[in-house]
């Protein structure tokens, strides 16, 4: 599920007192984090094939929708300005995340995604879906308690987002194999990191019996 790094790194860890597992709360939300063509094309300078990743966020989208769980997705998008310019201070070390501008296809959510029209879009500027967004407050608002977090990349806006939700009050799942990204080695010790010091590296059958266990009345 996550990268192993040898018995030396597990005793370093285990002594610092990480890897504890997580409380699971009965009111989740399932977070899906810039699953848009740019990063699930191949086609795209920014995107790689994720069709393993759409995949199995689709099923979890389907059981959370059968256990009244609210589903909320995130797009990288930029205007004109933003991404033509200088205010965004990210775009001078990822220059090539200035082609996701909006009204563009790269932006567009991947029409594979069963998306509709009462779920909630988070537009955002930055790798963390918390940031400079309203995700916190909508979170709050619908009384949730954790996050199942997935989408891409793995290394990036997936992690800045795990950070910031449990940084925000929210417990943290990760499904792996509904998280992906260009290279298998940022992947892989992104998920090892989470696991360590910001939630639940699980896998999809786990997340998908954790919401079929909830209560009825989400």
């Amino acid at each position: 599920m996550t990268a192993h790094y040898g018995p030396r790194t597990d005793s370093v860890y285990a002594r610092a007192g990480f890897g504890a597992p997580v409380p699971r709360g009965t009111r989740p939300a399932l977070v899906v984090v810039d699953l848009t063509r740019g990063f699930t094309e191949d086609d795209f300078p920014t995107g790689s094939d994720l069709t393993a990743t759409v995949a199995a966020t689709t099923r979890l989208i389907e059981a959370a929708r059968e256990a009244g769980v609210p589903v909320i997705f995130t797009a990288i998008s930029y205007t004109p300005a933003e991404a033509d310019g200088r205010s965004v201070a990210w775009l001078d070390k990822a220059t090539g995340m200035r082609a996701l501008r909006e009204g563009s296809d790269a932006v567009a959510l991947d029409p594979r995604l069963p998306y509709r029209d009462e779920d909630v879009l988070v537009v955002k500027k930055g790798a963390s879906a918390f940031s400079g967004t309203s995700l916190a407050a909508q979170l709050t608002a619908l009384g949730r308690d954790t996050t199942v977090v997935c989408g891409a990349t793995t290394s990036g806006c997936v992690r800045a987002t795990a950070v910031d939700a449990v940084q925000s009050g929210f417990q943290v799942l990760v499904p792996s194999d509904a998280v992906g990204d260009r290279a298998q080695g940022p992947h892989d010790a992104a998920l090892f990191d989470i696991q360590a010091k910001y939630g639940d590296v699980i896998d999809q059958s786990d997340a998908i019996g954790y919401f079929a266990a909830l209560p009825t009345a989400q």
